[in-house]
């Protein structure tokens, strides 16, 4: 074929991607001159990407399968716009080898590989045979055509449980399952073609002995249409929670600088075996000793960052130079690594109710200012709408220094400096898992977070002395502001009263916990607050973000989000978030009943897997939702009867509706 027709210099690029990385590419295709395009779905009509854009084109209706996978509309945009090219993201039709082919029909520039790269390398099945063909190292498995449950049965019990159950064309942890006996099998290949045909549009499987306690290593390769083809050092991802990578980090600290060579070298053959053109990812686990190619991912990475803050390369510009044909700009051996970097994905999900995504309008959106050693790759602003049907991710944050310790302490920092408010945020729990003794150490594997769930999301610690103060402090210097007082009045100093002391109560608590109490005592004296029998000199000044606290002399800076009755703050001591007990605010608690078996987000019913008159154990599933692009299976609260069902498969249900009702055994 003729390479100028895949590869040439182009002026407008479409992103045919949302959120996230789609203002990530907007940012260097500006700064490379470029005119950038995005697009739209109806419920993205003031997301942040279409902001950055110099145009934007409306795809459609929320769903993706009406907007973002939408090849039509897709190219219809780049036709009315006048883009020459097309980048893709990752996700939706990333790695969809019939929209690389659309856009070449179409005469545009597809930024990644082609549809024939694509299709060798982004089925794992047939990537595995080309691996196999390679001598790459692979884990144990079956990849063939064969795809009846017979056909897949007689291959697992072939390799020996535990298996991995996963789609051959899937990535991030959709369809697929762990599968420890042959009884799990059955469900769990109906559940994952199920999960995988509503995501990737295929539900054809592949099955590999599960590797216990396993590694995720993976390394970043780019080629070019000259020849070239580089490994940019490897990433260790095995921080996952549902197959999904939650930290990650470059270099890896599992591997020495020979083991780093041997794994570079297999992703460099492992992609030569296509001659790659583009960014790609070779993924690999590790039984400790061993490393065995699982796939390529035929597209830019979520934590492509981290590499690029040890190289110091900008992999959207590589990208870009290499679909205007260029050669790559630098040769293997001139690669350096430098440093360390550590990526924290930060979602709206509550980590602990199992990481059910949050939805709603963000209230308050707080993140640290970028400086050398610390980068915010986000997707969402302060007033944004975090919608029901994407991917949950709202940012990465991402932290650079001479060495892990110091990279882990400096990302630590900043998202102790982060406050995200109006949906629930991971930004709690990333911070005690990247602070925790055994990630410090590096003593994880891929189940690390499922076995430490309940220490990586125990209630905020209770606070102390000094937090109770800055909860005073924090409502005091919220209602001064709110009351905008003349800077120059003495009023402007706290508590200033011509004559006469004045008291006032406050409460706090924790979650459900008891209400600790606390007195502010100001006017014509020094103003101070009393918590038991302890009297402390209080004195407060405002700064961006907080304000500094002074108790008995010694000033601490403190970090203060108010939202209503809802107060987060950080001090020395950490982070914490509390409530306030307002005794005027008419405040009452919202008793969401454990035995409603409601939708909890909206979504799509995909399953019923009880029937009506049936009896049921305490956890006994009853349907799966599919919300957010994951399957949520909805369980008895309870012994009992499964009295009704009140929705059928295809059933579109909004938040709260009511979907069964159990009646409880009376035990």
């Amino acid at each position: 074929m003729d390479r100028s027709k895949l590869y040439r210099r182009f002026r407008t690029l479409l992103i045919a991607n949302r959120g996230e990385i789609a203002c990530r590419v907007i940012r260097t295709a500006r700064a490379m001159g470029l005119r950038t395009v995005a697009v739209y779905s109806e419920a993205d009509r003031d997301a942040m990407h279409v902001a950055l854009a110099d145009e934007a084109v409306l795809l459609g209706p929320a769903r993706a399968r009406d907007s973002y996978l939408n090849v039509e509309r897709l190219i219809e945009a780049a036709r009315k716009t006048g883009a020459e090219a097309v980048h893709p993201g990752y996700g939706f039709l990333s790695e969809n080898a019939e929209f690389a082919h659309a856009c070449l029909d179409a005469g545009l520039v597809f930024v990644g590989p082609t549809a024939g790269m694509m299709t060798a390398m982004g089925s794992k099945s047939g990537s595995k045979a080309l691996m196999e063909k390679a001598g790459v190292p692979l884990v144990p498995g079956y990849h063939g055509e064969a795809q009846d449950e017979a056909t897949l049965a007689k291959a697992a019990d072939k390799i020996g449980f535990p298996i991995l159950v996963k789609a051959s064309a899937g990535g991030g942890g959709r369809g697929m399952r762990i599968v420890r006996s042959a009884a799990e099998l059955g469900p769990a290949i109906v559940s994952a073609k199920r999960e995988a045909k509503a995501a990737f549009g295929d539900d054809r499987m592949l099955i590999e002995k599960y590797v216990d306690n396993p590694r995720h290593i993976e390394v970043q390769i780019i080629g070019d249409s000259h020849g070239n083809l580089l490994s940019l050092f490897e990433r260790e991802c095995t921080l996952q929670r549902r197959h999904q990578k939650v930290i990650e980090e470059a270099p890896s600290p599992t591997l020495n600088a020979a083991q780093r060579e041997t794994v570079c070298a297999a992703a460099r053959k492992a992609a030569g075996a296509v001659d790659y053109v583009g960014a790609g990812t070779i993924e690999f686990v590790s039984d400790g000793k061993d490393v065995f190619f699982i796939e390529m991912n035929t597209r830019l990475q979520v934590e492509h960052p981290v590499t690029e803050l040890i190289t110091g390369i900008d992999l959207v510009e590589w990208q870009l130079r290499v679909a205007f044909g260029e050669a790559l700009p630098l040769r293997q051996d001139e690669i350096r690594l430098n440093g360390h970097a550590v990526e924290a994905r930060v979602y709206a999900e509550n980590p602990t109710k199992n990481f059910m995504p949050s939805v709603g309008r963000i209230s308050t959106w707080r993140l640290p200012a970028e400086t050398g050693g610390l980068r915010i790759d986000a997707g969402y602003r302060e007033g944004d709408s975090v919608s029901p049907y994407y991917d949950a991710m709202l940012a990465k944050m991402i932290a650079w220094a001479p060495t892990r310790d110091v990279a882990i302490e400096r990302l630590n920092r900043g998202l102790e400096d982060s406050d995200v408010r109006g949906i629930v945020t991971n930004i709690p729990f990333l911070s005690a898992l990247i602070t925790h003794q055994k990630v410090r150490a590096n003593a994880i594997d891929t189940g690390f977070i499922e076995r430490e769930l309940a220490v990586l999301t125990q209630a905020t610690p209770a606070p102390g002395e000094l937090e109770l103060c800055a909860a005073v402090a924090a409502v005091v210097n919220d209602e001064r502001q709110a009351a905008q007082v003349d800077a120059n009045s003495p009023w402007q100093t706290f508590g200033w009263m011509p004559v006469g002391r004045r008291q006032r109560h406050f409460a706090f608590r924790v979650g459900h916990g008891p209400e600790q109490k606390i007195t502010l005592n100001y006017g014509s004296g020094p103003s101070t607050l009393v918590i038991g029998d302890r009297e402390l000199a209080f004195a407060i000044a405002p700064r961006d973000g907080g304000f500094d606290l002074t108790l008995d002399g010694v000033k601490s800076s403190v970090a203060a989000v108010i939202d209503g009755q809802e107060l987060y703050l950080r001090t020395r001591h950490g982070r914490f978030d509390l409530h306030w007990v307002d005794p005027f605010g008419g405040e009452t608690e919202e008793q969401a009943g454990a035995d409603k078996i409601a939708a909890p987000l909206p979504g799509t019913v995909v399953a019923v897997l009880a029937e009506e008159g049936a009896t049921l154990e305490k956890g006994a599933p009853i349907l799966t939702l599919e919300v957010m692009k994951m399957e949520q299976t909805l369980r008895a609260p309870y012994a009992g009867v499964l009295k009704s069902i009140k929705c059928k498969v295809g059933d579109i249900v909004q938040e709260g509706v009511e979907l069964a009702v159990v009646e409880p055994s009376g035990e």
